[in-house]
């Protein structure tokens, strides 16, 4: 089956945005860029309606624009090889694809093969919520990654002696490549759900809680989070820009929550809130 390519150029702070709304009506894929981003959906599965509702709720404050092509089905690991190199955090992490040659001088070695899904580390939110994880006592605790991606998050808890860990995201492509990510990092027998979390529907509950996805998102679910968290449990937010600190603040204190760190990274930022 052909796929439907579609080229959209926008302000930076909507990309994520639109990621998450066009993941909501069939597209499987996405690539970002200095522009904006690049979507893929299969050309049985486009709902035009429901493409053009988004692009006509977002085209003027997001300033978009769009072309749209056709493409043939791609082996996706292939286009992933000839752009993803590895990254490191300091001496503690590398990330890498399984095409690249393992490090023997850091301590935690994760193997991503993204296959278009979000969260490889390159992108700054993934990076600094890794960060926080690092610096988070992760031995024997539970643990839920919320919009998981290719299930990075998932990892680096795993890697950190998590004795706990769930995790389920939106897109079917990213729930398929999450496994395999798992599988590949020892981790069998966790198996990543499909759904946002009122659907998936968690039980908890858990020492950290985890999600990078987008204010607009977080805002909407942060009081789920918060029953999911034990007494002095964590939550780690991602997806945002340092400007939105003080409304994801508010809205967190208002729930019981008190903030306890903060990074930024080119502009985007991530946030770790505990529960009383």
């Amino acid at each position: 089956m052909d796929y439907l390519e579609f080229k959209i150029t926008c302000t930076q702070e909507f990309t994520e945005i639109l990621i998450a709304e066009l993941a909501e009506v069939g597209f499987d894929s996405f690539l970002e860029t200095d522009d904006g981003l690049e979507a893929y959906i299969q050309e049985d599965l486009l709902d035009r309606e429901a493409f053009n509702e988004i692009i006509e709720q977002y085209q003027e404050a997001a300033n978009i624009n769009f072309t749209e092509g056709k493409m043939p089905k791609v082996n996706w690991n292939e286009e992933w090889e000839k752009h993803y190199d590895p990254i490191s955090i300091g001496k503690e992490v590398y990330v890498r694809a399984s095409f690249h040659a393992p490090r023997e001088d850091v301590k935690h070695d994760i193997l991503i093969n993204p296959k278009m899904s979000f969260g490889t580390g390159h992108h700054a939110t993934t990076y600094l919520m890794l960060s926080h994880q690092l610096e988070t006592p992760h031995e024997g605790k539970s643990m839920i990654d919320i919009g998981s991606g290719t299930g990075i998050l998932a990892i680096m808890a795993h890697k950190l002696g998590a004795a706990h860990i769930e995790a389920f995201d939106i897109d079917n492509w990213c729930v398929e490549n999450g496994n395999e990510n798992f599988e590949l990092n020892g981790m069998a027998t966790v198996r990543m759900g499909h759904g946002t979390i009122r659907e998936v529907n968690p039980q908890g509950p858990f020492d950290i809680v985890m999600a990078n996805i987008n204010k607009n998102v977080l805002m909407d679910e942060m009081e789920v989070y918060v029953s999911l968290m034990k007494p002095d449990a964590k939550l780690f937010l991602s997806g945002f820009y340092e400007n939105d600190i003080p409304d994801l603040q508010y809205r967190a204190e208002s729930l019981g929550l008190s903030l306890k760190g903060q990074k930024v990274r080119d502009n985007w930022a991530a946030i770790v809130f505990e529960k009383a």
